[in-house]
């Protein structure tokens, strides 16, 4: 059991946790731009379907609902979306083919980056390509060590902490 959990996470965690997601998807659009305007804002628009999906399938459910998570989305929920049922989201099974969509975020404009710089090589690319990398790998790292283990909900039951200590054991 952990010894304090957040009932509404600082600010500043907040605040990381969404610099470092927006920064990663101004990058992606940035890569996938070179391959033209429509790519990049379809890119982002797939962004955005995503976050209102979390925002409305799972932040509903959340113990943060109507709180401030570390990722500010309990809150912001709240503004748009009815009160799910809570034992929805502790029950939920996450498998790794459900994370397929979130992993395109990152898959995507790398594989985009490579196409752009085996046709046309260009440092700039290739160092987005670089900065994606760490603040995708690297990053979540660090803001899932910030955020998840003083998360009330981790305790009541959260599909992909499981998901990630099967992998663990």
């Amino acid at each position: 059991m952990k010894n304090h959990c957040y009932e509404n996470y600082p600010l500043k965690i907040v605040f990381l946790s969404n610099i470092l997601i927006l920064s990663i998807y101004i990058i992606d659009a940035a890569i996938i731009y070179n391959l033209g305007w429509f790519y990049s804002v379809l890119y982002l628009i797939y962004c955005l379907i995503l976050e209102i999906k979390v925002l409305k399938t799972g932040c509903v459910n959340c113990y943060y609902y109507g709180k401030i998570c570390g990722f500010g989305k309990g809150r912001l929920s709240a503004l748009f979306f009815k009160k799910g049922d809570p034992s929805k989201f502790s029950h939920k099974e996450l498998k790794w083919k459900d994370m397929i969509p979130d992993m395109l975020v990152f898959i995507v404009p790398t594989l985009a980056g490579i196409f752009i710089l085996l046709s046309n090589f260009s440092w700039l690319i290739l160092s987005l390509i670089a900065v994606l990398l760490i603040l995708s790998l690297f990053g979540n790292a660090l803001i899932r060590g910030l955020t998840c283990p003083k998360c009330k909900q981790s305790e009541l039951g959260c599909p992909a902490q499981d998901l990630f200590q099967k992998n663990e054991k």
